[in-house]
C-alpha cells in the first residue's frame, strides 16, 4: 500500500498506485508498461514501489519508441493479456496514434468480437506547469471521436481509483486521461473494491439557474465559479462532471439543461471541433426548447500552448471567464 494511502486522504496519483496493486493483485494476466515506469517508478510517480512488489516480469520499463510499445501492448491485449500502457503525456500519444485508432480500436471490430483488446492507454495533460506546446494539450476530444475506444477523464482521488480498475477490467481499449495538475489533489476514496461503470457523470453541485459542465480539471474550476456566482451575484449553478466521455452520460446532462435552461460548457481545449462543440451540439439538437439562451462555451486559446507563465495562463480558462460566460448566459434572466 502506497505511503499516500495510510492516511484518511489520498492524493490522486496514490489512488491511481493502489488500483493498478490491487489490480494487478487480483489478475496475473494486468501488467504495466511504459518510459520510465518501474526503476524510476513513473514521470509523476504513480507507479511508485510496483517493480518491487511485481518484479520486471509485470512492470517493464520500455524505449522512447511509443508507436512499438503501445503496438506490442495491442498485441499482448490480442493474446489474452491485460497490458496498462503509460505514456509520459498525452502528446506523446500522435506518435502512437495508428496503434491506438487503426489496430487497437478496430481489431474487435474487424474480427467480428472474435479478438478484444482489453487494455488501458494511461496519459497525462492539460496546461499550467510551463512545459510548452509539446507538453501540455488536452487532446479529449481527438480521442472521443473514435469508434472502438472508451475515454475516461477522471477529476478526484476516487473517481481515478474507481475509474482505473473498471477500465483495467473492461475488455475494451480504453484511453484514460489524467491532468498534470490533478496528481497532488486530496481527496476521500472509499475502502475496498469500489469500481465505478463507465457513463455516469457526478453532480458536483446542485442548482437552478444555469448548468456548468466541467471536463477534467475544469469541473474544479467551474465549481469554484459556481461558488462565486452564488455568493456575489445570487446565480446558484449545477455543476456536473462527466467523469467519462465516451460513453457520455447524456441524460444527467440533459436532464440539468431541462431544469436550468442555460448551459455553459468548461475545458481546456481547443474551441475547434472540441469537446464543447459535441457537447453543444447534442444539447442544441435534444433539449433546444428549453433553452433559454444559447449554449456558452469556455475553451483553451486557439493557439499552441505557450511556455511563458504569463501567455500559458492567459491561454487557459480561469474562473472569470466561466463567471463571464454565465452571466452572458443568464442576462435579463434574473
Amino acid at each position: 500500500m502506497s505511503s499516500d494511502s495510510k492516511t484518511g486522504e489520498i492524493r490522486m496519483r496514490g489512488a491511481l498506485r493502489d488500483a493498478l496493486a490491487e489490480e494487478m493483485r487480483r489478475d496475473e494476466n494486468v501488467f504495466i508498461m511504459g518510459e520510465d515506469v518501474g526503476v524510476f517508478q513513473g514521470a509523476f510517480k504513480v507507479t511508485e514501489g510496483l517493480l518491487d512488489e511485481f518484479g520486471e516480469r509485470r512492470v517493464r520499463d520500455t524505449p522512447i519508441s511509443e508507436n512499438t510499445f503501445v503496438g506490442a501492448g495491442v498485441g499482448a491485449a490480442m493474446a489474452g493479456l491485460r497490458p496498462v500502457v503509460e505514456l509520459m503525456t498525452v502528446n506523446f500519444s500522435l506518435l502512437a496514434l495508428d496503434q491506438i485508432v487503426n489496430h487497437a480500436a478496430a481489431i474487435p471490430y474487424m474480427f467480428n468480437g472474435h479478438v478484444r483488446v482489453p487494455m488501458v492507454i494511461r496519459m497525462p495533460g492539460g496546461g499550467g506547469h510551463q512545459l510548452g506546446p509539446t507538453h501540455s494539450h488536452s487532446f479529449e476530444a481527438l480521442y472521443l471521436q473514435v469508434p472502438g475506444l472508451l475515454v475516461a477523464c477522471p477529476t478526484t482521488p476516487a473517481d481515478a481509483k474507481a475509474l482505473l480498475k473498471a477500465a483495467i477490467r473492461d475488455d475494451n481499449p480504453v484511453i484514460f486521461i489524467e491532468h498534470e495538475s490533478l496528481y497532488g489533489m486530496k481527496g476521500e476514496v472509499p475502502e475496498g473494491d469500489h469500481i465505478l461503470r463507465f457513463g455516469e457523470a457526478a453532480i458536483r453541485r446542485e442548482g437552478d439557474d444555469v448548468t456548468i459542465i466541467g471536463i477534467l480539471k475544469m469541473a474544479h474550476v467551474a465549481a469554484g465559479a459556481a461558488d462565486t456566482l452564488s455568493s456575489e451575484h445570487g446565480i446558484e449553478a449545477e455543476v456536473i462532471d462527466p467523469r467519462t466521455l465516451r460513453p457520455l452520460d447524456l441524460d444527467t446532462i440533459l436532464e440539468s439543461v431541462r431544469k436550468t435552461n442555460r448551459a455553459v460548457i468548461v475545458e481546456e481545449g481547443w474551441p475547434h471541433g472540441g469537446v464543447g462543440a459535441n457537447l453543444s451540439t447534442l444539447i442544441t439538437e435534444q433539449a433546444f426548447d428549453y433553452l433559454d439562451a444559447p449554449v456558452q462555451r469556455v475553451t483553451g486559446a486557439d493557439v499552441p500552448m505557450p511556455y511563458s507563465k504569463r501567455l500559458e495562463q492567459a491561454a487557459m480558462p480561469h474562473e472569470e471567464n466561466v463567471i463571464e460566460a454565465v452571466l452572458a448566459a443568464t442576462k435579463g434572466a434574473r
